[in-house]
């Protein structure tokens, strides 16, 4: 399934990685795409390279009165994307309590209040991305786990309570994005080698892998409540 001609899909976190690849490829397919993000300098940079059917607006989501105002007066949407977050990991005892908070304000809250403001037309889709964290746990990354974990928790959730609209999460393992780009070059890809050797799938998710799995459940009628793992076998290894 592909999205629907002029279909009007909302990617937040659309300026990189798993959002970019995401509102790209509802572009390709003829949807009428936006992207928001906190930072206008990677909106202006993605808009560079994104096709001319795609918009772009400022929004920081977990200012909650922020996103209000955003939906105030929005057009109904077909599908909308929760594909970023800001977060750093740590284990429990050694993570700044201020970051925990802010890790959680972004990925868990940001998509709250998305949720709780977003118009979508019934029948429509709203996807999260969460993590394969939440079902094998990592010690340097408890909270992340739990943060993921949630997320899927407020899927299935939101699914019972805002049908018609299907509610679905995506959790991926490692995957190639300009977030790893902060590692050194060698750092990078003896992490990607390492993991890739690891996985039943013998490599490393790229974004666009992610992007196939979030449209595929934005556009079957049939998928709400799912939590769908795009992680290379990690979950089993």
């Amino acid at each position: 399934m592909s999205i629907a001609q002029n279909s009007k899909v909302l990617v937040v976190g659309g300026s990189s990685g798993i959002g970019f690849a995401t509102a790209a490829l509802a572009a390709k397919e003829g949807g009428d795409v936006m992207i928001v993000s906190r930072s206008p300098d990677r909106l202006a940079k993605a808009a560079k390279t994104l096709p001319a059917n795609v918009a772009s607006k400022s929004l920081d989501v977990t200012d909650a009165a922020a996103v209000e105002r955003f939906f105030e007066n929005s057009q109904e949407w077909d599908h909308v994307v929760v594909a970023g977050s800001a977060t750093n990991v740590g284990p429990v005892r050694g993570f700044a309590l201020e970051e925990a908070h802010a890790a959680m304000s972004s990925k868990f809250w940001g998509a709250y209040h998305v949720a709780r403001y977003a118009p979508i037309r019934a029948g429509g889709s709203l996807t999260f991305v969460s993590g394969v964290y939440s079902v094998r746990p990592s010690k340097q990354a408890v909270l992340q786990g739990a943060i993921n974990a949630a997320l899927e928790a407020l899927g299935r959730g939101l699914a019972v309570e805002l049908a018609p609209v299907r509610v679905n999460t995506v959790s991926p393992s490692l995957t190639v994005t300009p977030l790893w780009d902060r590692l050194e070059a060698p750092v990078r890809d003896k992490m990607f080698k390492d993991k890739a050797a690891q996985l039943p799938a013998g490599r490393v998710g790229q974004a666009e892998d992610i992007a196939s799995a979030i449209l595929f459940l934005a556009t079957n009628p049939f998928a709400t409540g799912t939590t769908l793992l795009i992680d290379g076998g990690d979950a089993l290894v």
